[in-house]
This record gives structure tokens, sequence and C-alpha cells, in this order.
């Protein structure tokens, strides 16, 4: 009787609790614990409050609040429109994030405490017809956003590396669940500076951003790529263009890219919008809107979990759809938004739906991607999303300024811009190709 073969060995798949509470996965996710402090304090908070109480002080001043709230988004986000596509080429040359996360997060850090700085001194000097200070401010802003996004082209990627295909989408629903999670850390901000002087939240917010960041730059451990042949910096845009011309083989990813384009087009404008839009329309009072800003935490966490079961099952093309649909429902309410209670219904659908969105899209991605490409894919992944986040602000930014005479009208028509931007986004989702 011959031997017998052993029998190969199956892995058997980790729990959810073995898998996700590691010290990598935990540093990592803690991270998005760290840039979501930033991103709801200063994007969707207290920089959009600080200049309308700056600047606003009427229905017509807090149009021309909202337009600078929108172009500053925009002229942030044209930057990094500049600028990502490189950084998912720089990823696949060299195999370096996390040097890049941590240099792109001390400049957001410093630029957020300067922000502080400036807010809070006085000066009668002024540039360009605005108070120095103010333009101060905004410009750190501007500085502050390109550097944390810019980060997140690195930190997204990094996905990847944490487990298998199959683990990806516990793993970004636990990322971005964890992240909200950081979201009522930073809110309790609110019970330091109070129902006015908006610039003290600045400083307390980039020491936060930066505490939780160190697990990341210490514990998380990286194999860089070889050293590839050694060229020009700009010579990524040839790689880029070279990536966009394989449109016809990669037809599934840059199809969704397309409809990512207009989907958070909606997202990224509201985020940035919705604070002064509930205060100036719906009239919610500084603590309503801090209120219901947990509720839409506390709905982006549950939805950022339940998403990453949901995608598990019927896939990510499906959890993206879904996803939209909800938004596209949420902006509706809010448009037509006549009372308080509609805001609130409007704004727990719409947390759901951007906690859902970054799991279920980043899964996507993933899905979509080929390995030996999938930083240079994030980049442009990065790069459709940036563009729209020029677009949806400067739109919106300009609506409100043309039509400021008309007071209050004007937001719910800017607003209303991001309803039409959903539905496209939809449409050409629908055209995804789940296999390449």
């Amino acid at each position: 009787m011959g031997f017998q073969q052993p029998r190969p060995q199956i892995e058997k798949p980790k729990s959810n609790f073995k898998l996700l509470f590691t010290l990598p996965i935990i540093s990592w996710a803690l991270y998005d614990f760290a840039n979501t402090i930033f991103s709801s304090n200063i994007n969707t908070i207290f920089f959009p409050f600080y200049l309308q109480e700056v600047v606003g002080e009427n229905e017509v001043l807090n149009q021309i609040a909202s337009t600078f709230i929108s172009y500053a988004n925009a002229f942030a986000s044209f930057l990094l429109v500049l600028f990502s596509p490189l950084f998912g080429v720089m990823i696949d040359r060299t195999g370096r994030r996390k040097k890049y996360i941590m240099i792109f997060t001390l400049i957001a850090v410093a630029g957020t405490f300067l922000m502080g700085v400036f807010g809070g001194l006085k000066s009668n000097t002024e540039i360009f017809g605005l108070p120095i200070t103010l333009t101060m401010v905004i410009v750190l802003f501007i500085l502050s956003k390109f550097f944390y996004h810019s980060s997140l082209v690195f930190y997204d990627s990094m996905i990847g590396d944490l487990g298998k295909k199959e683990e990806i989408p516990v793993i970004s629903g636990f990322g971005v669940a964890v992240g909200y999670l950081g979201t009522l850390l930073g809110l309790t901000v609110y019970l330091y500076v109070g129902d006015s002087g908006f610039h003290e939240a600045f400083i307390p917010t980039s020491l936060l951003f930066l505490l939780f960041s160190l697990p990341l730059f210490i514990f998380i451990k990286e194999k860089p790529n070889p050293p590839k042949t050694k060229q020009s910096f700009l010579s990524g845009y040839r790689e880029i263009i070279t990536t966009f011309k394989e449109m016809k083989s990669f037809k599934g990813v840059f199809t969704f890219m397309v409809a990512y384009f207009f989907l958070n087009d909606a997202i990224a404008t509201t985020i940035a919008m919705m604070a002064v839009y509930a205060k100036a329309i719906v009239g919610f009072s500084t603590s309503e809107f801090i209120l219901l800003y947990l509720v839409s935490t506390v709905s982006s966490v549950i939805g950022s979990f339940i998403f990453g079961l949901i995608t598990r099952q019927v896939g990510a093309k499906r959890g993206v759809a879904y996803v939209g649909w909800l938004m596209l429902l949420s902006l509706t309410i809010a448009v037509f938004a006549y009372s308080e209670w509609m805001f609130w219904v409007a704004g727990s659908m719409f947390g759901v739906a951007l906690g859902s969105m970054w799991v279920t899209s980043r899964t996507l991605i993933v899905e979509l991607t080929p390995t030996e490409k999938r930083g240079q894919f994030f980049g442009l992944f990065a790069f459709s999303g940036k563009v729209s986040s020029i677009l949806g602000p400067l739109i919106y930014g300009s609506i409100t300024l043309a039509f400021s005479s008309y007071g209050n009208l004007a937001s719910r028509l800017a607003l209303g811009s991001l309803i039409i931007m959903t539905i496209i986004g939809l449409i050409f989702h629908a055209r995804v190709k789940e296999t390449n």
C-alpha cells in the first residue's frame, strides 16, 4: 500500500473579533478616528460657523458667508486635483505610505493650530478687502484641508495590505465606524467653545488630530517596494495618462469613477455646507446642530457596520447603489424642509449614507482593480472625487452668490443642484460592470 498524500490544510477564516482586534488594524482604524475629528470639527462645523460669525449678519450676508466657505473648499480640492494622481504613482513606485501620511498629517495639524492663532488676533490691516486675520484663517484652512485629504490617498490604499480580499469589507466598515466614533470625541470641543468665538475650536482640534494619529505612526510596519528606475517627479503624469488610455481594459473601474464623481459631488458639498444651511435655513441653534450632528454620527457608525455586512452579502456594486438612493432621499427632504423635524430626518438618513459610502466605495475599488495597479487606481479614485469636490462647492457657492438678494431661497436652490448630481451618479453607477 502506497503512502497517502497528506491532505492540504484548509485555513479557517478568522472571526471578525480576531481579525479586527489586532494592533495593526486597530492602529490603522485609529487614524480614521483622528482624521474624522479634523473633518467634522473643521470642515463641517467650526470653520463654517467661524465664517458665518465673522461675515454673516443677515440673510444676504449669510449667503455671502456660504460663498466664502464653498470657494475655500473648491480651491483646496483644486490643489488635490493637481497632486492626487501623482500620490498613487508614488505608492506604486516606492510602496511607502506611512512616511507620507506622517508628513502630511503634521502639516495639517500645524495649519489647524495656526488657524486658531490667527482667528484670535485682532488687526485693522486688510488684504483683498478682507481683514488679514480672516484671510490667513481661510488660507490656512485651504492648506490644512489639502494636506489632510492628501494623507487619505496613502491611508486608503493601505487597507489592501491588512487582510484578504474577502476580509476587506469588514475591515473597511470597522475603520469607518471607529472614525465616526472619533467625531463623538471631537465634538466635546463644543463644551469648551460654546455658542461664539468659534476660532477657539481650532487649536484643541489640531491636538486631538495629532494624538490619535500616533498609533499609526508608531505601530504600523510596512515593507517598501524595491526602488524602480529613478525618474523625474513630473514623469508621473505620463503614467497617469497611460492609465487613462487603458480605459477599455478596465472599463468597470473607470465607469465607477465617473459615477463616484457625481455622488461625491453631493457628499463633499453637503459636508461643507450642512452646518450653515441648518442654522440659516432651518433655524437651528449651534447646540441644536451639534446634537443633530451627534445623531447623524451615531447613524454613520451603525450604517457603516450594517453596510459592511450588506456589502459582503450582496456585493459592493449593489451596496453603493443602495447608499446612493438613500442619499437622494435625504437631500430631497432637506431641500424642502420647512421645520426642524424634517431636517432631523434628513440629517440622520444622510449620516447613514455618508458612513456607508466610504465602506462600499472603497470595497468596490479593491474588487475592480488589479493588485499591481491598485495604488495607481486609488490615486485616480481620489482624482475623480476631488475634481467633483471642486465642481460641487463651486456651483453651490456661485448659486448662493448669484441669488443672495433672495435670501434663504438661494441656499435651497444650491442644495437642489446636489439632487441632480446624485441622480446622474446613480445612472452611471448602473452601467458599472463588476468584472473587467
